[in-house]
């Protein structure tokens, strides 16, 4: 169960520290995702610094369980306020979304199963 919990961990906080570096360093996609969801773009750093803080606390979490599993649920939050934005102005393109929620509630299951 370990070798589980280990890999999903570490391939979640990839998928979500890519996302933040995306995010943080300012390039155009997050910037036009923004403008499609009508979000201000004034709010793509900050999204970008809660994706980054899941991520540390994805990979805190491999030596203090409880701030995974916080992380975890942070990133499923974020999500599904990301699906909500998404569903907000019409947006069918999910697949980029479905990727990384699936991601995070499988980590979620497996940090949940395997601490608790």
């Amino acid at each position: 169960m370990y070798a589980a919990y280990l890999t999903l961990t570490l391939i979640t906080a990839l998928f979500t520290a890519i996302a933040a570096t995306f995010y943080l360093i300012g390039h155009d996609y997050p910037k036009a995702q923004a403008d499609i969801k009508r979000i201000p773009r004034t709010w793509v750093p900050i999204l970008g610094a809660f994706l980054a803080a899941g991520t540390l606390g994805l990979l805190a979490g491999l030596a203090l369980p409880l701030l995974g599993t916080l992380a975890a649920i942070g990133l499923v939050l974020y999500f599904t306020g990301a699906l909500i934005a998404h569903l907000r102005v019409g947006s069918r393109n999910l697949t980029g979304w479905a990727v990384f929620f699936t991601t995070v509630v499988a980590n979620l299951v497996v940090n949940l199963t395997y601490h608790w």
